[in-house]
């Protein structure tokens, strides 16, 4: 794309049509992710993706707070083509959708961090926009799950792929761990685990608050056709949360994330299974525990990019926006 004076221009800035793929360089220009055009104004977008870089509630590893821009950076060389592989469609093509850059939040104040991206969201909801977030560490799932809960009415279903079950008891109210929020929002009423299920778990905790599990030797197995047969029986047709923690696939295919733990899923096996949720009622979606300072030639940060990219393509698909 350029200019009237020849010159190469920036779509991230500049681009007229929210509905164009770039016609620009992969490796140059302002990394947006898929090089939609950065915008804070919400009221003409259908979907906006925000990155969150916060990592303090972190246990082991920090390092995810660089995960939005890993993620971004690794995202442009995703950003062609007529269709996504896999889908029938584009949803550039279906949605208009906007890199609203990172949201704001006090880094010398964390305990008042979550109360900020709940209401951050919140603002974001309000304009009625699907929004994906990047982390970060997993904690932030929970505020952003409160501010969709407040949207949508609690409790909501929720689909959680990861190494961990993060429910954890807690005995802090207000604790700010990533091992423990799901167990904070179940005990808050947000989340109705019966109608939730958790792929690819891994680590032990015999407490499972009635969700339901698919663990990863379950996944491997019985295969993805069955995961997806028992994730659209699980939820069906409640609204529900996607949460997708990047260590759910094996430390092969995502070394760069903060607490690695192997026998996970491949990325190709994530895809396949989050390909066949198209139809569920998703309401709003995130990736996170990308950490690029453990990444190597960007594998984690691309195998985030791509899920986040399959992410759009069931917001184009959930029935509750028709």
């Amino acid at each position: 794309m350029t200019d009237k004076t020849g010159m190469t221009t920036d779509g991230a800035l500049t681009t007229l049509d929210i509905h164009s793929l770039p016609e620009e360089s992969t490796y140059a220009g302002v990394t947006s992710f898929l090089r939609r055009p950065y915008e804070k104004d919400l009221s003409n977008m259908d979907a906006a993706i925000v990155g969150i870089p916060f990592d303090t509630a972190t246990t082991n590893r920090p390092g995810a707070r660089f995960g939005p821009r890993g993620i971004r950076n690794a995202s442009v060389s995703l950003a062609f083509g007529t269709h996504v592989y896999g889908w029938d469609f584009h949803p550039i093509r279906e949605l208009r959708i906007c890199d609203h850059g990172d949201l704001p939040f006090d880094f010398a104040q964390p305990a008042k961090v979550p109360q900020q991206i709940e209401e951050y969201v919140s603002w974001m909801l309000d304009q009625d926009v699907m929004v994906l977030s990047l982390g970060g560490d997993h904690f932030i799932t929970l505020p952003v799950i409160k501010a969709y809960a407040g949207k949508h009415g609690k409790p909501i279903s929720l689909i959680h792929f990861d190494a961990h079950s993060d429910t954890w008891p807690d005995e802090h109210d207000d604790g700010v761990n990533h091992g423990t929020m799901f167990w904070h929002a179940t005990q808050q009423g947000f989340l109705d685990p019966a109608t939730s299920v958790q792929i690819g778990l891994r680590t032990d905790n015999q407490d499972t608050l009635g969700f339901n599990i698919l663990d990863g030797p379950w996944i491997q197995r019985h295969g993805t056709d069955a995961a997806i047969e028992q994730i659209r029986k699980i939820v069906g047709d409640n609204k529900t949360y996607l949460t997708f923690d990047i260590d759910c696939l094996d430390p092969a295919y995502a070394p760069g994330t903060g607490t690695p733990v192997c026998g996970g899923l491949t990325t190709s096996q994530a895809r396949e299974i989050v390909k066949g949720l198209a139809g569920i009622n998703i309401v709003g979606a995130d990736l996170v525990e990308v950490a690029p300072p453990y990444d190597h030639a960007e594998i984690t940060a691309l195998a985030g990019a791509t899920l986040a990219l399959d992410f759009l393509c069931l917001f184009a698909k959930a029935p509750w926006r028709k």
